[in-house]
């Protein structure tokens, strides 16, 4: 086995990597930028070294550099991990010219996979079904929308050398297709530096369902169970499960000798992953292969009880495959959600923050957690905003839900918006307890996942005012706990005080009054009294509420503070004085939305503009978001340039808004 290798990469997969080397005693060396000196993966590994700035087109992205590193180092491997460049095959080669393994597949067969026109065309050799489509070289837009009839609306452009969802349009009619070409186009070209298309039938109702592939050096093959990645939001996953709801016997068996099929026909090595659509009729297509470890492959490793990294040590270090695909065996249910931070009611905005508070569910053999931060981290502008993967397992899919929505209500975040509260809500879903999934399922129940806590719900308030005042408070005297004395408030000889106390949630200042009493709180909220005992321990609330006695936790940041409760994140600022509720921006003036980089700037300065006009374009968690003018004006200032980094907020560009350019 290898004594020392390098993993080129950070953050939870880093961590992971470094996990299961350790076990097998096999030294690390992490890398890392400017921004990851103090991470997680750097404090873990057994050596790290620095390989330049924050943004990773100068450090994780610089092959020669984390060569030259793992040579200086004495590591024999390097690990890729996922994404940066793992299906990079001039990273691949780099490695084999340079002495050191690849722990991946060959060059060649990242190549052969990195177009999916021509991993087509080699599926169909192989004998793998495909969705019915065009792939050829022929690029004119004639040619593409003759092939789009042929296939039959609606249909699927996406971009020949694509990932992630970017140069990805579903177009429903004929008349909308030169517009979704074209802008198609245009993001793959900025994305990939390739504007090709290829043309597939969208399924209306698909599934994804995607097959786990291992193959040796000895040209040995296994597919180890099938993992369901449906619900998706921007074509990217956001909770996956093994094995997938709902497969026969029959159609599980198929579908993994097709995978291995694929995988041999490229002559793969080490750890891939077969993607196949799956329709409700119970046929399935080949989407495409990716040629690494994949984000979700801890559920298969819970429900087949092996390790996958370990697998691709063994491998790249030569040996067979660990085991025959008669001797695998599957148990239970295991599901995966991914914890982001963005915001989900603002159509999943990435955000970057600081993780002021940070609290995972309890691991044990029923859950799991990966990550690669800790409470102090900054979520940075720089990555992607993964956050952790909560893993769980259980002996069937009910039970495995069950586990997942325990574990999700115990998990708590401050400091940076996320989405726990939206898992929450999907995870207990009534349609996906169902198993009614399919790759629309967030689209189609947003009623169910989007908006499910109330906003100024005055029993949040009261509960959050219960939280301040203990806060606040000091323990009681003793000798006299009940004595005026013995408590912050505002004592009268001949009469009750009740503090004021002003919380705010959103853009809406809730006017509340606090009396201390021996038998506890009384909270008034205009007409409405709530009455309370409240004891803090730590972060945890004890609180009994007009007779409802239960729990919380929070986390009280200067005036900022997060509830957290029944799997809901509950947010809210205390103010010492009272503020006005106007607006703070100026009219004309357009802010980013969320974090990201500005990709084009469609005006200057002195332009005249329509309401609606796209002024700026935004990228972020690599999708684009456009920016429009808010009224008729003249543009005055633009702050940003192309290939800026923008914090939320930041002024993008300032508009005058004048009467007679609004006429």
């Amino acid at each position: 086995m290898f004594r020392k290798i390098l993993i080129a990469n950070r953050g939870e997969i880093a961590c992971r990597v470094i996990h299961t080397a350790h076990r097998l005693g096999i030294q690390c060396v992490a890398v890392y930028s400017d921004a990851d000196a103090n991470a997680r993966h750097v404090a873990m590994a057994d050596e790290a070294v620095r390989i330049g700035p924050a943004a990773s087109s100068d450090s994780y992205l610089r092959i020669d550099t984390i060569i030259e590193v793992a040579k200086q180092t004495g590591a024999e491997a390097i690990h890729p991990g996922y994404g940066f460049l793992s299906e990079n095959t001039e990273f691949a080669k780099a490695c084999d010219a340079n002495g050191l393994v690849f722990i991946g597949p060959p060059a060649s067969a990242i190549a052969a996979m990195g177009s999916k026109s021509a991993a087509k065309a080699i599926m169909e050799k192989a004998g793998v079904p495909l969705v019915p489509g065009y792939h050829g070289d022929d690029q004119s837009p004639d040619l593409l929308k003759a092939e789009a009839e042929k296939c039959g609306y609606p249909i699927l452009l996406k971009a020949v050398a694509g990932g992630g969802g970017k140069g990805m349009r579903v177009v429903e009619r004929p008349e909308d297709f030169d517009d979704a070409l074209s802008a198609a186009q245009r993001e793959a070209k900025n994305a990939f530096g390739n504007p090709n298309m290829l043309i597939e039938r969208y399924l209306t109702r698909p599934r994804h369902v995607e097959i786990q592939v291992f193959c040796d050096q000895q040209g040995n093959g296994i597919y180890l169970a099938e993992r369901d990645c449906s619900v998706q939001r921007r074509h990217q996953k956001v909770i996956e499960e093994a094995p997938a709801p709902g497969l026969s016997e029959d159609t599980r068996k198929a579908m993994g000798e097709a995978a291995v099929r694929a995988a041999q026909a490229i002559d793969y090595v080490g750890a891939g992953t077969v993607e196949f659509l799956y329709d409700v009729d119970g046929s399935f297509f080949f989407m495409e292969m990716n040629t690494r470890l994949q984000v979700e492959h801890p559920v298969t490793e819970m429900i087949t009880g092996q390790d996958l990294v370990e697998w691709q040590l063994r491998i790249a270090h030569g040996e067979p495959l660990p085991m025959a695909q008669q001797d695998l065996t599957i148990n239970g249910h295991a599901l995966e959600v991914r914890v982001y931070a963005e915001d989900p009611d603002h159509d999943f905005l990435p955000a970057t923050g600081h993780l002021h508070y940070l609290r995972t569910p309890a691991e044990n053999d029923h859950v799991r957690v990966d990550t690669g931060v800790r409470e102090g981290d900054d979520i940075s502008i720089h990555y992607d905003p993964m956050i952790a993967k909560l893993i769980v397992w259980d002996s069937t899919r009910e039970q495995a839900i069950n586990r997942l929505v325990t574990a999700l209500a115990s998990y708590r975040i401050a400091g940076v918006k996320n989405n726990l509260t939206f898992l929450h809500a999907l995870a207990d879903s009534e349609p996906f307890r169902q198993a009614d999934l399919t790759t629309g399922f967030i689209d189609q129940h947003q009623n169910l996942l989007f908006g499910t806590q109330p906003e100024n719900d005055p029993e949040d308030l009261a509960l959050a005012a219960a939280y301040v005042i203990t806060h606040r408070q000091p323990p009681r005297d003793s000798a006299d706990p009940w004595s005026p004395f013995a408590t912050l408030r505002q004592w009268r000889l001949n009469g009750e005080f009740a503090e004021p106390l002003l919380l705010k949630t959103g853009e809406t200042v809730h006017e509340l009054k606090v009396q201390v009493h021996k038998d506890g709180l009384r909270i008034h909220n205009g007409d409405r009294q709530d009455h309370l005992q409240a004891t803090l321990t730590d972060d945890r609330l004890d609180v009994t509420l007009n007779g409802h006695r239960q729990s919380l936790y929070g986390h009280l940041n200067g005036d900022e503070l997060t509830l957290f409760r029944h799997g809901r994140t509950f947010r809210c600022t205390v103010f010492k004085e009272r503020f006005g509720l106007e607006d703070a921006g100026h009219e004309g003036s357009l802010e980013a939305p969320m974090n990201g980089a500005v990709i084009a700037v469609q005006a200057k300065k002195g332009d005249t503009v329509t309401a609606g006009q796209t002024l700026v374009i935004m990228e972020a968690m690599k999708m684009e978001h456009a920016i429009k003018a808010p009224a008729n004006g003249v543009v005055t200032d633009v702050f940003y340039s192309e290939g800026d980094q923008v914090a939320e907020g930041a002024e993008l560009i300032a508009i005058d808004v004048t009467e007679e350019a609004s006429a």
